[in-house]
């Protein structure tokens, strides 16, 4: 789904990544952990095009993005929906219209947010809430929500997307521990039960054992492991944030 191939990146003399490669297969959850300023959201950031690799390649879905028009290059980047750690939900709007906001880019002219979305586009998005276990706060303006109910409003909205991947940069960093659970049993079993890709920055360790199949570990922009989550031991982990 996702290949990574020794990508670097620089801000001014500072590097952040250098000759990162990684790869995300369909049906995992790949963890990436790692002290800050360590390259781990840098090199999603890389993948969704929010900045651009100074050297090395990104294919996603088959497709070399060095290779690409811009709108190969745009449509292969559609298939991987990102998932923040500011949640970016319309406060205002109801739990329903944030979700049909992940299907606008199949509303051609539309220029902004309609009040009232498409019955196909609504009825859609009413699906993807189910599957993240809202359906019933549809009509709940997303204000109204807890942070963990947001952020799985913000998981639905990516899979109304359509994607095949989802790029999930601390999507728990600011929630409690139940809810943060909760949030990576949902990540993990729509890899598993749906075959998506999943790869997700963290900062808990012990999520990455309980709900990734493998954790690549990242030290001062490089890479220091990738392996399956039951081949890395304590001592491995703790060298990270050394």
């Amino acid at each position: 789904m996702l290949d990574v191939q020794a990508i670097s990146k620089s801000f001014g003399d500072r590097v952040v990544l250098r000759d990162m490669s990684m790869r995300v297969h369909t049906g995992e959850v790949v963890a990436f952990l790692g002290a800050n300023g360590s390259g781990k959201s840098t090199t999603l950031r890389a993948v969704n095009g929010l900045i651009e690799a100074d050297s090395g390649d990104i294919v996603i879905a088959g497709v070399r993005l060095n290779e690409a028009s811009a709108q190969r290059r745009a449509a292969a980047r559609r298939t991987a929906a990102t998932v923040f750690q500011k949640i970016h939900l319309v406060q205002r709007r109801t739990a329903l219209q944030n979700v049909c906001a992940g299907g606008f880019s199949r509303l051609p002219g539309w220029r902004s947010l309609p009040p009232l979305f498409p019955r196909d586009l609504r009825e859609e998005a009413m699906a993807c809430l189910d599957r993240v276990g809202l359906a019933d706060r549809a009509h709940d303006r997303a204000g109204s929500l807890s942070g963990g109910q947001q952020q799985r409003v913000a998981i639905a909205r990516a899979l109304c997307q359509r994607p095949r991947m989802i790029l999930a940069d601390e999507p728990v960093s600011a929630l409690d521990p139940k809810a943060a659970d909760d949030v990576m049993q949902l990540l993990h079993e729509l890899a598993v039960e749906e075959g998506l890709g999943v790869a997700a920055v963290l900062h808990q360790p012990h999520l990455a054992r309980s709900y990734a199949h493998r954790v690549i570990g990242l030290r001062g922009g490089g890479l220091v492991f990738d392996a399956p989550t039951d081949e890395i031991d304590d001592a491995e982990l703790a060298s990270l944030y050394l």
